[in-house]
């Protein structure tokens, strides 16, 4: 057998029926096989080119409905992601950025030969000012709170008075701010931008609202309520939204920037993100309410940043609104709230209340000419209690004060030399 021949398999019945068969039978037994393998093959090439046509088909149906899948409006997954979701969507375009331009000088370089005479061309370069130009020095964030184009940011934003600022609203539009004025207490400001005016139909003009935020009661907050932050992060990026909890409550912090250093007392702390440029934006709760005011956040921490209470600016606003000025009640002393660690190292006969002192800088214990002045406090009195409230670290002297207004008569218990007696005030007025 050749190597590359098969064998051949013998059944010998079978062959042997065959072989007995008559040769019509053997010719039709072979036509019907052929014809049998005709018949598969054209409908297995049918079946075949059907197939491909249904699967050329169907890739055609999946191309067309695919755009239609992916333009679907997104749902979100939980109720907390719903609440998110509208309240930016509702509150954003109320939210503003705010731009800082200032007239700088404009630097050009020179050369000069200090030894002319020596008759060498040896040139050093120097520096002169060659005029001024506008330019955008810094941002912020701020929010309406009136239809007619009041906003509430924090003071540090708007602090220079020679600067110019510009606000920026949601839907692109540009409008030169004017500063009705600054808290003289809190990191809050208020600035104002005009309507648009529109012509009507019948020639008559208009103005048109600007959209506004709802305020809130930062009394009510708790620790782990949900807060949503909106801002113009680091000047860049507008209507910026961050979203977290409220991580603490009733904190005192001593913040600077823009120029300002102060102790801002009895803040709100998130941790929403709240980046530069985020400054003077609004804290808002679930229900879409400003709860607070963003302005400060901790250098090198992790997502620890304070917003100033909205009850204090609600006091702002209505005084604005009353007489275009923000005044707080003054009684005009310096002084450092008294702990068991202070009563401790100034042997101090008692743990609470306002310690009179100078400032670290030799400041007066009490202002000249100031209420405190002509009620008789000095220095090292302890007050102790103001119209009946105990002073504490938990309700400091500056906590109480803001619930009055300039004009109030009020009473203060101190303690002078170990003994305790009252005296009388009359508040006076603190202003910008």
């Amino acid at each position: 057998m050749d190597l590359y021949e098969l064998p051949k398999f013998e059944f010998p019945e079978l062959r042997k029926s065959f072989i007995n068969f008559p040769k019509f039978w053997k010719k039709q037994i072979f036509w019907v096989v052929i014809l049998t393998v005709l018949i598969s093959s054209a409908f297995g090439f049918a079946g075949g080119i059907l197939s491909g046509s249904n699967l050329k088909f169907s890739g055609i149906r999946e191309s067309i409905e695919e755009p239609a899948t992916s333009t679907q409006q997104y749902t979100p997954q939980t109720t907390q992601e719903t609440a998110i979701i509208g309240v930016v969507k509702t509150f954003s375009p109320a939210v503003v950025s705010i731009v800082i331009t200032k007239d700088v000088p404009i630097i050009e370089q020179y050369y000069y030969n200090p030894f002319p005479e020596f008759g060498q061309e040896f040139q050093i370069p120097q520096y002169r000012q060659n005029g001024t130009q506008k330019q955008e020095v810094g941002g912020g964030t701020g929010f309406i709170v009136s239809e007619d184009g009041m906003i509430l940011t924090n003071k540090h934003v708007v602090l220079d008075t020679e600067a110019e600022y510009t606000v920026l609203t949601n839907d692109g539009k540009s409008y030169p701010a004017k500063v009705l004025a600054r808290d003289p207490i809190q990191d809050l400001a208020v600035i104002k931008i005009s309507q648009e005016k529109t012509v009507n139909n019948q020639g008559d003009f208009t103005l048109t609202n600007f959209p506004v935020v709802k305020l809130g009661n930062s009394d009510s907050l708790q620790i782990g309520q949900t807060v949503i932050a909106i801002g113009n992060a680091l000047g860049e990026f507008r209507n910026t939204v961050s979203a977290g909890v409220v991580s603490g409550l009733g904190r005192s912090i001593t913040a600077s920037g823009g120029g300002l250093s102060e102790t801002i007392e009895d803040v709100i702390q998130t941790d929403a993100a709240i980046n530069q440029g985020n400054s003077g934006g609004p804290l808002l709760n679930l229900k879409g309410e400003v709860i607070g005011i963003d302005t400060a956040m901790v250098q090198g921490a992790q997502n620890i940043g304070f917003a100033i209470p909205i009850n204090y600016a609600k006091k702002d606003i209505e005084q604005i609104k009353a007489s275009g000025k923000i005044v707080y009640p003054y009684l005009g002393v310096r002084y450092v709230l008294i702990t068991e660690k202070i009563q401790k190292d100034n042997n101090l006969g008692v743990d609470y209340g306002a310690w009179i002192v100078k400032g670290e800088g030799g400041e007066p214990a009490v202002a000249q000419g100031s209420v405190a002045e002509s009620a008789g406090l000095k220095e090292n009195d302890i007050i102790l209690e103001f119209n009946g409230e105990k002073i504490t670290t938990e309700n400091s002297l500056a906590k109480i004060i803001q619930k009055y207004n300039p004009g109030d008569q009020i009473s203060l218990k101190i303690i002078r030399d170990k003994e305790e007696k009252t005296v009388s005030v009359t508040l006076g007025e603190r202003s910008e």
